[in-house]
């Protein structure tokens, strides 16, 4: 019975011992060690990119339909058109319901300083004030804005808090072509 006793209380410190001097599970723990940094900076990388190509969407889609406000090929436009017309050249990134996430402004100006003074507003709900928004397509000559705003979401939870800068977890994309209209019949 002593003789048990004394080998169950020497094996406990022994079995500790061991443990501690076993390297085979040392690569598994640096792995996850490591893992967790590289999939944070790949997530930000992606989500980055994702968000840059929306961006560069968004950009193309409202010069594109500038383009044919100013060259007369669209003389009316509602704003439901104008957004789905948006819409329809952004499809290919944006997630969901992109008419509810969009916000335009098309305006007409007697002068480029006029439409530089234009400013966008953060509003107490941490959203932008499209209060004063409009669409009014300008007539031959005249000088014009045309301002695109998509609420981007961010979709890696971790990167929401550093990316985000609307409510909701979005973040704004944001595009303007300024132009005068070439003269075409009204």
């Amino acid at each position: 019975m002593f003789l048990r006793h004394r080998i169950q209380s020497i094996a406990v410190p022994s079995l500790a011992s061991r443990f501690l001097r076993d390297q085979r599970g040392s690569t598994a723990i640096e792995f996850v060690a490591l893992a967790l940094p590289f999939s944070l900076l790949v997530f930000a990388i992606l989500e980055s990119c994702l968000s840059f190509a929306g961006q560069q969407v968004l950009t193309n889609a409202t010069d594109d339909i500038a383009r044919k406000l100013r060259t007369g090929q669209i003389k009316s436009l509602t704003e439901t058109e104008l957004k789905n017309d948006i819409c329809d050249r952004i499809n290919i990134l944006v997630p969901g319901n992109c008419s509810a996430n969009l916000s335009v402004d098309l305006r007409t100006f007697t002068t480029f300083a006029e439409a530089a003074k234009l400013r966008v507003k953060i509003g107490a709900n941490g959203d932008i004030d499209t209060s004063g928004f409009k669409v009014e397509v300008g007539k031959s000559g005249t000088k014009n804005m045309l301002r695109t705003f998509y609420r981007w979401p961010v979709i890696t939870d971790i990167m929401r808090s550093s990316m985000s800068n609307l409510r909701g977890n979005k973040t704004l994309h944001f595009a303007t072509a300024t132009w005068q209209n070439e003269p075409f019949d009204d």
